[in-house]
């Protein structure tokens, strides 16, 4: 009877297999820590009566789905939801048209025009949000605003004394826009250039001998080689603009009325911090992530469904 020897695996083979989770698993392990305990306790929270009483000792008592059902039955809520969403797909879509356009001129700029929009892009994107959000606050000063100085110098009286971030939520939205598409631009535009140095010139100087013209190279050409990327950030500006919290709480601190100027950021932390209920904030918490879930669903279905390229 013959004995089959199953050669053994070499212990460099079985080590070198090991050795790429070994090095993932302390950076796992932070990530889980830093953000895996603070999901688990909003979620149980969120399904909790978790007031002033609880911060003072008092065991929170479970309410199950009382929080959420708290919330939609919340006629404000909607509002502040709705008012979320289109905030949020106006200013994601002006930031991505913009630094799309950026990243197309800072491809067919010559090389000093090109070190000058980079360098801008990095100060405009490095400048801390306060300083910045400080700046967009003297520029709109009902009383010594440059713009309101402008307008007014120009025949338009009726800007006089007007405060941008008080007398309409219309005006406050406005400039909550401009100020989250200024500072989210820099990062979309750098992102997209450097995708667009990817784009093979030879394809470019093919389609060109073929007499595609400009926007027909950018359709057929260009579009689809940096489609992943421009998608990647269409989600991520998307998330980003849809928790924003920071430029609205601060513009709301200089004259906006936050029952009218409430985004879902800065309602979460209305209900939570000012009103003391946590228990309610965790819930909208997690309304706000389900519902980031569901707008970003397409980019997070192509991520699971695509071909291996290899």
């Amino acid at each position: 009877m013959t004995t089959i020897v199953r050669p053994r695996r070499p212990r460099g083979v079985l080590a070198h297999r090991l050795a790429p989770l070994l090095l993932l698993l302390p950076a796992v392990l932070l990530v889980v820590i830093a953000l895996g305990y603070p999901l688990v306790r909003q979620v149980i929270m969120s399904f909790q009566e978790f007031g002033l009483a609880q911060q003072f000792g008092q065991p929170p008592a479970w309410v199950g789905l009382a929080n959420y059902a708290k919330i939609l039955s919340d006629p404000y809520f909607w509002t502040v939801l709705g008012r979320s969403v289109l905030f949020c797909v106006w200013t994601a879509g002006w930031t991505m048209g913009i630094g799309l356009a950026f990243a197309l001129m800072m491809r067919a700029a010559s090389s000093v025009g090109r070190t000058f929009m980079s360098v801008s892009l990095v100060i405009v994107w490095a400048m801390p949000l306060l300083a910045a959000l400080t700046v967009w606050q003297w520029l709109v000063d009902p009383n010594f605003g440059l713009v309101n100085h402008v307008l007014t110098g120009i025949g338009l009286d009726g800007f006089e004394g007007f405060s941008w971030l008080a007398d309409s939520p219309w005006t406050f939205f406005l400039i909550a826009s401009l100020v989250i598409i200024w500072v989210s631009t820099p990062l979309v535009t750098i992102t997209i250039f450097a995708s667009l140095t990817q784009v093979d010139e030879s394809l470019l100087e093919a389609s060109q001998l073929d007499g595609a013209t400009y926007l027909s190279r950018l359709r057929y050409v260009i579009l689809p080689i940096i489609l992943p990327v421009v998608m990647l950030m269409g989600v991520l500006q998307v998330i980003w603009d849809l928790r924003v919290f920071t430029h609205i709480h601060v513009l709301q601190a200089s004259g906006g009325v936050t029952t009218q100027t409430n985004l879902l950021g800065t309602y979460v932390f209305q209900v939570g911090i000012s009103q003391g209920d946590y228990g309610v904030a965790s819930a909208l918490a997690m309304v706000i992530l389900l519902l980031t879930l569901i707008m970003t669903a397409a980019y997070i279905r192509m991520l699971f469904t695509q071909e291996d390229p290899a």
